[in-house]
């Protein structure tokens, strides 16, 4: 008798546990790897990358260039730069060198830098969105100068459709 009064609450407490089904596994997210980029060289020439600035549909970033060495240092043209995918690998990204919306092109000059000296350039895009896939950079490579080692600096580059940058030549400073 003790037993068939407790059944009927055994039974109630079992149909509470089974009236919600279990939540649906919650998928794991997948990663890309991302390389890690050290800090700029404290010898040589060491480059900087600036925050991205923005306006109307268009990104810019300055590349900062600064001699650390004891000795001046000869810097001509356009730095080789080539936008990298969050796994650091070379997206198809065609470099122009000409003005764009943040910065004139000065056009390529021989510029001596002395030690603890700077020069600038400027590498824009625009985020436009037409047709086709929308492509994004996590990364930028940029080899200062013929001979140099190549530098990697994260820089995220939201580049639309266009797959297209602009970038200046090596200047003294913005607008000269």
């Amino acid at each position: 008798m003790g037993v068939s009064r407790f059944t009927p609450l055994l039974f109630v407490a079992l149909l509470a546990g089974c009236g919600t089904p279990p939540p649906p596994p919650v998928p794991t997210p997948t990663t890309t790897p991302s390389p890690t980029y050290g800090p700029p060289p404290s010898i040589g020439l060491s480059l900087s990358v600036g925050q991205v600035e923005a306006g109307l549909g268009h990104r810019a970033s300055v590349l900062t260039l600064t001699n650390r060495d004891s000795v001046p240092r000869k810097v001509t043209g356009y730095p080789d730069v080539k936008v990298l995918a969050g796994d650091g690998a070379p997206l198809d990204v065609k470099v122009l060198h000409e003005t764009s919306y943040f910065a004139p092109d000065p056009g390529p000059q021989d510029l001596t830098l002395q030690p603890g000296g700077k020069v600038l350039s400027v590498l824009a895009w625009s985020a436009t969105v037409t047709s086709g896939d929308q492509h994004t950079g996590a990364a930028i490579s940029v080899i200062p100068i013929p001979g140099e080692a190549a530098q990697k600096q994260p820089l995220e580059t939201d580049l639309g459709t266009t797959d297209t940058v602009k970038l200046s030549a090596w200047a003294t400073g913005i607008g000269h």
